[in-house]
């Protein structure tokens, strides 16, 4: 099935452009960004050598109705979608952490656990807790933001503050807009009949200096949830939890040997396993909007995103 892995646009007043792991940002003249949600699959900070079908749609979908559910809330980069797979909002200068907020210990969190471990960024985990349990409260847990395919690394608060990664006031307000933001995507997915278990937020200053959430939110690249009505059940049983995420990813990858350390191979992804990727995602766009998912033509990506971007910026 064609996927859209690459883009090479040139766009009118085109200034730059930034390929992430997932993401292409085209930064276009007057602080505009144009932002291309491709199909490119990335777990333990490494992209995965196949696209997934429908994946870069599914992403931007989702980014796009959780951006403007919040909005209330934080204000956002975002101004328009004028293709399934593109935001178009303000440039601005992001900060170089990433705001991560955890309600449950999973995940990364759950695997330094098991360790023995009972810090995170400088937070103390409770002793006694089983994986997957809730934490008394959301705690945050910063990440470096990385660069050049490196890996992110866990700051604690103080390091952040020690050396000016960001300024305490600047800090203290993207602490107080995460957690206000995971509150409300907490609410938004208890609607869905699901947990939001953790998540994390990316923030930057536009030109106005003032300080405004970026990139996506509560997407299943970004964000783990479980499905409410058997969370108790499931934990009191010791059984692992039903999730929503691309930890399915993760653990099919752990079980290849793969977990994106040095000399490492990439295991192979063959047809069946892509498609069954692709049917994943589906399920959880369906689950985390409570929409039908409408699939797009998958021929000449390319081509209708370019044309579709042209007729707006032309406006």
């Amino acid at each position: 099935m064609n996927t859209l892995t690459k883009t090479d646009f040139t766009f009118p007043n085109q200034i730059s452009k930034y390929s992430g792991k997932v993401r292409e940002v085209y930064k276009i003249k007057n602080n505009i960004l144009v932002m291309v949600s491709t199909d490119r699959l990335s777990a333990f900070d490494v992209v995965l050598p196949k696209g997934i079908p429908y994946k870069g749609q599914i992403l931007n979908q989702i980014a796009c109705k959780m951006l403007n559910a919040t909005s209330h809330i934080v204000p956002n980069w975002l101004i328009f979608s004028p293709d399934p797979n593109v935001s178009i909002g303000d440039a601005c200068e992001p900060f170089k952490v990433e705001m991560v907020v955890r309600g449950y210990l999973s995940g990364h969190s759950a695997r330094l656990y098991k360790t023995g471990k009972r810090k995170i960024c400088g937070v103390t985990m409770p002793d006694g807790m089983r994986e997957n349990d809730k934490f008394n409260y959301p705690i945050i847990t910063p990440t470096t933001k990385a660069e050049n395919g490196s890996h992110d690394e866990d700051i604690s608060r103080e390091e952040i503050l020690l050396n000016n990664v960001v300024s305490e006031e600047d800090y203290t307000v993207l602490e107080d807009y995460s957690l206000k933001l995971f509150n409300e995507g907490t609410r938004i997915a208890k609607q869905q009949g699901l947990i939001l278990v953790d998540t994390k937020y990316e923030f930057g200053k536009n030109s106005n200096n003032e300080i405004i959430l970026i990139d996506e939110i509560h997407t299943p690249d970004s964000s783990r949830y479980f499905y409410l009505d058997s969370y108790d059940d499931l934990q009191s049983s010791k059984l692992p939890q039903r999730q929503l995420s691309k930890e399915f990813v993760r653990q099919w990858l752990i079980g290849k040997g793969f977990q994106g350390k040095k000399n490492q191979i990439v295991p192979e992804m063959s047809s069946e396993y892509v498609n069954g990727v692709s049917e994943r995602y589906i399920e959880l766009y369906e689950k985390i909007t409570g929409l039908k998912f409408v699939k797009e033509e998958l021929k000449e990506i390319d081509q209708r995103i370019e044309t579709n971007v042209l007729n707006y910026l032309s406006l």
